[in-house]
């Protein structure tokens, strides 16, 4: 009885560790997820997931934390948004202050195909 016991209680163990463990993994995916996406403001051209400055650990940090509190991603960007501004995340929300960026590739594509055409098809 008392060998069920301690084996029980040994799987129960093994068990809560791997969740943890797993729930661990999980965290530093998902803070390497965010950091990807978002520009270090130190270095030029570099994501904080790539970055080794100050800023960059500090903001990987920061992500942890707002993970560990619960906080969702969308949560965690609009935070760093509020902070530091929409420039920090490398893809943009669309709404109607970046729409031209938005439309402006399209609109290009679009009067390039015309002239395109009107050369081979109508001269």
């Amino acid at each position: 009885m008392i060998r069920l016991i301690k084996f029980i209680s040994l799987i129960l163990f093994l068990i809560l560790s791997l969740q943890k463990l797993s729930n661990a993994n999980n965290n530093s995916l998902s803070v390497d997820k965010i950091s990807k996406n978002l520009r270090c403001l130190i270095c030029q051209g570099q994501s904080v997931y790539d970055s080794q400055s100050d800023f960059a650990i500090s903001m990987k940090i920061l992500i942890d934390n707002k993970i560990k509190e619960g906080k969702s991603e969308k949560q965690i960007y609009d935070y760093l948004k509020n902070q530091y501004g929409e420039w920090i995340v490398y893809d943009p929300e669309f709404n109607k202050k970046n729409l031209i960026l938005w439309a402006f590739p399209l609109i290009l594509f679009i009067f390039g195909g015309l002239l395109i055409y009107r050369k081979v098809f109508i001269n």
